[in-house]
């Protein structure tokens, strides 16, 4: 436990949470993998125990700690090994609770934000489109206002509980001739006529419902407007400083439960009278791992500890996911190679882990993307502000 950054009661958090994983989560987790569907229990079950509710405020049903638990609660669903699951929980947890929190009005916390933090709802964050990917600026997606409603269409991809949750937080375009600068935010319920959802088939992730969205003439009411109008592009981009370090920090997690399985399985398997890790090519591989994964994760909870104490980082997010989930890539790769051909075989979690892993480097924005607004931060003095 690194005292820096963990004190004892995050250690007594971590080590309850590990034994919930184990106990209500890992039994279900190979066929929640098959159907591609989380039961609604789990959920209900996360909110009882406080977990959704890590960030959200006490007056709507949370526990207002600070960021390091969300940390240990992103670190602890990497190591069962199902990063679909994890990906249900966190997105609802940081990507839709996040904007009610911080847009939503006290009608609408209490009617989404405490439901959610309780499990009692399930919420999904509408942003990328399928012909925008990452182009969150020229997205779309239409919020045209008649009367006191506001009338919404268009379409939304990739989108983790797109199928299942009660809820959708959705970014459109109020003023489409301002671009980016005409983008607000929306909450609507999931049985609202218009709006329809079809299940995506994906390489990994399996266990998570990933869904592309249309909206067809969909009427919300005006006051499921949350925050200003026009202010969407600057609440997107403030939130996703939040998302890049969540991703990071499922990547060194992921990574350093790969090492450990590997160094475990290295000291069972035998080879040419010894047991594999007394080989040194191999010793070395875990070496190489060990110090990249490292190198990240004491990165990745720096940023955390300056986004906890309210700093603006961006630039440093932005690094850390790009940084943390091509380690995770090139170290779950060589641990695979360690375990031979059993670490092809679907019965041993590196296959999964692989498989699962390669959604880093693209989700929350590609690292190409990435690369770029690093650029623009260091080459082109860009500064990017935090919405007022």
């Amino acid at each position: 436990m690194d005292k820096r950054y963990f004190t004892e009661e995050h250690q007594l958090f971590r080590e309850s949470l590990q034994y919930f994983l184990k106990k209500e989560v890992v039994p279900h987790i190979d066929k929640w993998e098959k159907t591609g569907t989380v039961e609604r229990f789990i959920w209900k079950k996360f909110g009882d125990m406080g977990y959704f509710g890590l960030a959200t405020p006490e007056e709507y049903g949370g526990l207002n700690l600070d960021l390091f638990y969300t940390v240990i609660l992103l670190e602890e669903l990497q190591k069962i090994n199902s990063s679909g699951f994890a990906a249900n929980m966190w997105a609802h947890a940081y990507l839709a609770m996040t904007h009610l929190n911080k847009e939503g009005s006290h009608e609408i916390k209490k009617k989404y934000l405490e439901p959610s933090a309780l499990g009692d709802m399930i919420g999904c964050l509408c942003i990328t489109e399928p012909f925008g990917g990452s182009d969150v600026a020229g997205m779309r997606t239409t919020a045209v206002k008649k009367g006191d409603a506001y009338v919404i269409n268009g379409s939304k991809t990739f989108i983790t509980n797109g199928v299942y949750s009660d809820y959708l937080v959705v970014a459109a375009k109020t003023s489409p001739e301002l671009g980016g600068k005409g983008i607000s935010i929306f909450v609507m319920d999931r049985d609202t006529p218009g709006i329809s959802a079809t299940k995506l088939d994906k390489l990994g992730w399996r266990a998570s419902d990933t869904a592309e969205i249309a909206f067809d003439n969909v009427v919300i009411p005006a006051e499921n407007l949350m925050g200003e109008e026009n202010q969407g592009f600057p609440y997107i981009m403030q939130h996703f400083a939040l998302e890049r370090l969540i991703m990071a920090i499922n990547a060194h997690a992921r990574a350093e439960y790969a090492i450990d399985y590997a160094v475990q399985y290295m000291s069972e398997r035998s080879a040419f009278g010894k047991t594999i890790n007394n080989f040194q090519v191999l010793r070395h591989k875990i070496a190489d791992a060990s110090t990249q994964m490292e190198l990240c994760k004491e990165f990745n909870y720096s940023v955390a500890k300056r986004l906890n104490d309210g700093e603006y980082v961006v630039k440093e997010a932005t690094m850390s996911k790009l940084a943390a989930t091509k380690m995770a890539d090139e170290v779950i790769y060589d641990c695979l190679q360690l375990l031979g051909g059993y670490g092809y075989m679907e019965e041993y979690p590196m296959a999964r882990l692989l498989r699962d892993s390669r959604l880093g480097p693209i989700g929350g924005g590609t690292s190409e993307i990435l690369k770029e607004i690093i650029a623009k931060l260091i080459i082109d003095k860009k500064e990017y502000k935090p919405a007022t």
